[in-house]
């Protein structure tokens, strides 16, 4: 397998994944942003613990996607994250559009 050959497997898996995030992403609630990986969830719990020089960061989901083209599974039902780094969490919006007669 050559430089080449390894550049289009993981662009493929790249791609496959990005499909797979557009099919997924209604289904969810939350994203969330660490430094190592980016998840979708459904529940989310976040404990900021420590001194305010160096705050550990713990981010409990439930209902998880993980953004990994390299794991054979992503759909996780419960994950722990521990940080020091910043942590984004977001409320996506919902995919139910509101009739303007019913506001």
């Amino acid at each position: 397998m050559n430089t080449d050959d390894l550049d289009n497997f993981e662009a493929d898996r790249e791609y496959k994944l990005a499909q797979e995030y557009q099919d997924v992403v209604g289904m969810f609630k939350y994203a969330v942003e660490t430094e190592r990986r980016f998840y979708l969830a459904n529940e989310v719990k976040v404990n900021v613990t420590g001194d305010s020089a160096r705050p550990l960061i713990e981010v409990e989901m439930t209902d998880a996607w993980v953004w990994d083209m390299y794991r054979k599974t992503r759909f996780i039902p419960t994950v722990r994250v521990l940080s020091f780094k910043d942590v984004n969490v977001e409320e996506l919006p919902s995919t139910v559009l509101l009739n303007p007669n019913e506001i």
